[in-house]
């Protein structure tokens, strides 16, 4: 289920896209089409993905095409969510889940992103 906003990977791509990124952390969901709380959580995404861009980077990837990342990260459910900081995934979530809630959740990765920012424009 594509998130409006939301950038795809692959696995050809998830290296340069995911772990390749510095300075913000990346928010990955793997989906897939036939999975219904993906479609719940689209919303979610594409809301958080929009609002927090300074902040945060969000991408999806379908297991059903990628089955190396999936492999890789020993994902089993849909939709898993990944936290990757730095090229390290560094919180793991399952399930869909309200925004509020989310945002919860990844509110420590996001601000130790934008103190680095802050202590910039202060300079």
């Amino acid at each position: 289920m594509k998130a409006h906003g939301v950038a795809e990977v692959t696995d050809a791509d998830f290296e340069a896209e995911v772990l390749g990124e510095r300075g913000r952390p990346v928010l990955v969901e793997f989906t897939a089409d036939w999975c219904g709380p993906c479609r719940q959580l689209a919303p979610v995404l594409s809301a958080i993905a929009a609002e927090e861009a300074e902040r945060l980077k969000v991408v999806q990837i379908d297991a059903d095409s990628n089955p190396a990342t999936l492999v890789r990260y020993g994902v089993l459910s849909m939709p898993t969510l990944l936290v990757f900081r730095d090229g390290e995934p560094v919180q793991q979530m399952v399930g869909a889940r309200a925004k509020r809630k989310l945002l919860q959740e990844l509110e420590e990765h996001m601000a130790r992103a934008a103190a680095p920012a802050a202590a910039t424009a202060s300079a």
